[in-house]
């Protein structure tokens, strides 16, 4: 009998806070997390696999969500992306562009884990 392998969620956020808070609450709920701190560290993370959902931070160093996003559907890596941002106008942006989905910060759990779950099983 084999033991399920739970989903692996990559958060890439460049707030050390955030990256803890995270990391934390998914672990929590049984899911494998990764973390990286800017768009360069994600797309390597995303090479090495292709994890079941990503949670994209807009405003990075190095390289940008927007430019993570970009590079991704240019290479046709299907994953689903849901942005985190503290920017209305930005979350109102990331919806245009065709992500699954937007997390505004400051988040709340109850809803940051409704969406994962939504996306990542």
């Amino acid at each position: 009998m084999s033991v399920p392998v739970p989903a692996e969620i990559l958060v890439v956020d460049d707030d050390p806070d955030i990256q803890t808070l995270l990391h934390m609450v998914l672990t929590e709920e049984g899911y494998a997390v990764r973390v990286a701190g800017d768009g360069e560290a994600a797309l390597t993370a995303i090479a090495e696999a292709v994890p079941a959902l990503v949670l994209l931070d807009l405003n990075l160093p190095r390289l940008d969500g927007w430019a993570v996003h970009q590079r991704l559907v240019d290479q046709q890596v299907q994953v689903p992306i849901v942005v985190m941002t503290a920017g209305a106008s930005a979350v109102r942006e990331a919806t245009r562009l065709g992500v699954e989905g937007a997390l505004p910060k400051p988040f709340d759990v109850e809803f940051l884990l409704r969406i994962v779950a939504r996306f990542a099983s």
